[in-house]
């Protein structure tokens, strides 16, 4: 006979399947579960913690909030949205992202960019610009606008009818970027789209900065808008404040989320420049707001975050156990028969898995290691977050940990990896 907490969980699962446990708390960067196990959290849930999971501080912050202030539409301002944009606008974006508005996360936050996008160019009275550019790989949320201008494979399946055709380039060929935007016509095209670090589906993925000083001569050279995409890198994930610090290019859109309140609050954010506004506000345009965005709690509890983030330096601890972590991992995988790379920023780090590191070669797309890897990792009480997403990185897994990560910590965490890699090989079918 099932237990009866057993069986109402099994009920949650949107699309029926397993539910290997049930979640009664987090903790630090712990998630306990109600059958007494503690699994480290090496992935930062879907690389979102920063501050560690628990702090007493940011709940009452939003008990508080929550008992002034219930539902504000989102244009109107209140004490905690204008904290939170001065906050953001002023001690995290780029000097000349200047005006900012928040939705309730990345997904919402991507789609908003690029509405934002084509309203500039209304406004300013190039209807015809349209097209915005994605990379291959790239993930930028599962609206059916986001996922038109990503380049996941696999969540791409099958809703191809439902996308807008727009062009995608190689994820490191700025001359690719281009020549696409000659082909279509450079009057056609609103903006380029990419993360300063290609996030899960590229397992982390970074180009060089001559790649991203090419970007910027081009996107200024055919009026294009630069929209980075900052929803898993921004707020201090890669070592810096921001990932854009590490490019050498200014963007004319930001996109945040995710570290944004870390994993507190639902919330996420659009920035850009006065030259990317002037020509809505002139027009007195106007960009329809999500119902629950700038949600007052949500950015009380976001403004909290980042001063904790401030006071107990944490951008910086980011880059040192960023860097702790990286060294753990090349010394353990250095001659591992199935390790590609180990490649990444900060506390965003990848592994990409192949057949034989020698040659390349990859295992049968069937076999689903990346997928095994992380089944075999929670097994030991390790949650390391999947990654990949299709032709251009197929098996994959990735390190998000919270940026209050131990050092004893990060040594479980490679340790597990190298026990499971070998446990999800072995239990493979034969490639050949």
């Amino acid at each position: 006979m099932i237990a009866p907490d057993r069986a109402r969980a099994e009920r949650y699962p949107f699309v029926p399947g397993p539910v290997p446990f049930r979640v009664v708390a987090t903790e630090g960067r712990h998630i306990l579960t109600h059958d007494g196990r503690r699994i480290l959290d090496a992935g930062g849930g879907a690389v979102v913690a920063n501050i560690g999971y628990g702090r007493r501080e940011v709940a009452e912050v939003a008990a508080r909030a929550m008992e002034q202030i219930t539902y504000v539409v989102p244009t109107w301002p209140t004490d905690a949205r204008v904290d939170l944009l001065h906050r953001v606008v002023d001690d995290w974006m780029p000097p000349s992202i200047t005006r900012g508005g928040f939705t309730s996360g990345g997904s919402e936050s991507v789609d908003t960019a690029l509405r934002l996008a084509r309203q500039h160019h209304l406004s300013a009275g190039r209807t015809a610009r349209w097209r915005v550019i994605g990379r291959r790989p790239s993930y930028h949320g599962v609206t059916l606008a986001t996922l038109a201008v990503g380049g996941h494979d696999v969540r791409r399946a099958g809703f191809e009818p439902l996308l807008l055709d727009v062009p995608h380039v190689p994820w490191d060929d700025a001359e690719a970027l281009d020549v696409v935007i000659r082909e279509v016509g450079a009057d056609t095209v609103a903006a380029f789209i990419a993360e300063p670090v290609v996030g899960s589906s590229g397992a982390a993925l970074v180009a060089d900065a001559a790649y991203w000083c090419r970007v910027g001569e081009i996107c200024r050279e055919h009026g294009v808008l630069f929209i980075a995409d900052e929803v898993m890198t921004g707020f201090g994930r890669t070592g810096r404040r921001m990932g854009v610090e590490h490019l050498g290019v200014d963007p004319d859109i930001v996109v945040g989320g995710k570290g944004l309140a870390g994993g507190y609050a639902p919330i996420g954010g659009v920035y850009a420049t006065d030259e990317v506004m002037a020509p809505i506000a002139a027009n007195r345009d106007s960009l329809m707001f999500f119902t629950y965005g700038a949600q007052d709690m949500a950015c009380a509890v976001a403004d909290t975050v980042l001063r904790i983030i401030d006071e107990e330096h944490l951008v910086e601890r980011a880059a040192t156990q960023g860097a702790a972590l990286r060294s753990r991992l090349e010394f353990a995988l250095a001659d591992h028969p199935h390790v590609l790379e180990v490649r990444g920023l900060g506390l965003m780090m990848g592994v990409e898995l192949v057949a034989d590191a020698a040659s390349g070669e990859r295992f049968p797309a069937a076999a689903g290691i990346g997928r095994r890897v992380v089944t075999e990792a929670l097994h030991r009480d390790v949650w390391i977050y999947p990654a990949g997403s299709g032709e251009v990185v197929q098996d994959a897994v990735m390190f998000g940990p919270a940026f209050t990560v131990t050092d004893e910590e990060l040594d479980t965490m490679v340790e597990v990896l190298v026990e499971s890699i070998d446990a999800a090989v072995a239990g493979a079918p034969s490639r050949r």
